[in-house]
């Protein structure tokens, strides 16, 4: 049976429904696109048959099982991963059903793909003594310690996201009365964020030592440019190795850009900001996202528990006296 060229459609998938019809983010773009280099690149070994010369039929549903599986057990993602690569996936071959009607056929077997349940672990945090290291740990003598301070501080104070943080521009960065920050996150949703004190005046000197010169970006690297993500994650790691004798505890601790953002939401809910300001902090959709931090606060919840009295007496179990009920109780 016939099947259409693969090439004509991912060309308009990036360059017409990504671009133009969803006006999706940068981020979320190269996201797709990384997954589509992972797919083509992995159905090629798999058939000799090079990108540009598959067709739909090569990427059928067990070609895309075969492909999640592949990325777990030998690229060793995890499950969130897995599921936003699949979710790209799902969105190709929506197009693909407008596109070309006569290949619903395969585009129903992919769109069958289920996701995959992942486990939802507590989230990870510093607390105010191990981040009040890390701050401390840049060597502020040079001028890479100075802009790594003026960064990890703004990151602290704002709960930026890194693709936030990196593309961050000076003009920004608002000073005054109040100084604020103005952050565009997923969805090209925009938000304002308070500076404390304190971060206003390091970045503002920051800014100062740059000069009119440097160009745009408010932490650049030493050429000037944006930094990276991984330029972030590096001086992130360097700072903790830094800290370390200091505070022990950062040893064991999984230190990553995103870990600073949950600090930011803990240490608000500590100090007692309710949880629906942290989801404006932190540009969250829906303020469900928000809870997870409110489920990891052990000691907010050491607090409920002192506020219940325990009950007194004994209470017996209940027993099923229905011969289905007794079946039931025994799965």
């Amino acid at each position: 049976m016939y099947s259409p060229m693969i090439a004509p459609h991912v060309q308009a998938f990036f360059a017409e429904y990504l671009c133009q019809q969803r006006r999706l983010s940068p981020q979320t773009i190269v996201s797709c696109r990384d997954t589509f280099r992972l797919l083509l690149t992995f159905v090629r070994d798999q058939t000799g048959v090079e990108p540009a010369a598959l067709r739909l039929a090569d990427v059928d549903a067990p070609v895309v099982l075969r492909f999640l599986t592949y990325l777990e057990q030998e690229r060793g993602n995890a499950v969130r991963s897995r599921n936003i690569r699949l979710s790209a996936i799902r969105s190709f071959f929506r197009l693909v059903a407008l596109r070309d009607p006569d290949s619903l056929g395969i585009v129903t077997r992919v769109l069958a793909i289920p996701m995959k349940r992942e486990d939802r672990k507590l989230i990870a945090y510093l607390t105010r003594t191990e981040m009040q290291a890390l701050l401390a740990a840049p060597d502020r003598s040079k001028w890479s310690g100075r802009r790594d301070y003026a960064l990890l501080l703004t990151l602290y104070n704002s709960g930026a996201r890194v693709s936030e943080v990196t593309a961050l521009k000076r003009a920004q960065v608002c000073f005054g009365a109040s100084t604020f920050v103005q952050l565009t996150g997923k969805g090209r949703k925009e938000r304002t964020v308070p500076l404390w004190s304190d971060t206003a005046r390091v970045v503002k000197a920051w800014f100062e030592e740059l000069g009119e010169d440097a160009g745009p970006m408010a932490f650049p690297n030493a050429r000037g440019k944006a930094l990276s993500r991984e330029g972030v994650d590096y001086l992130l790691q360097h700072a903790r190795q830094r800290a370390i004798p200091a505070c022990p505890s950062l040893a064991s601790k999984h230190l990553t850009p995103h870990v600073v953002r949950h600090t930011t939401a803990m240490h608000l809910l500590q100090a007692g900001v309710d949880i629906a300001t942290i989801a404006l902090w932190l540009g969250h959709e829906s303020i469900d996202t928000t809870h997870v931090y409110l489920q990891a606060d052990l000691a907010r919840q050491e607090q409920a528990l002192e506020k219940l009295d325990p009950l007194a007496g004994d209470w017996k179990r209940f027993h099923a006296d229905d011969p289905l009920l007794t079946f039931l109780n025994t799965l």
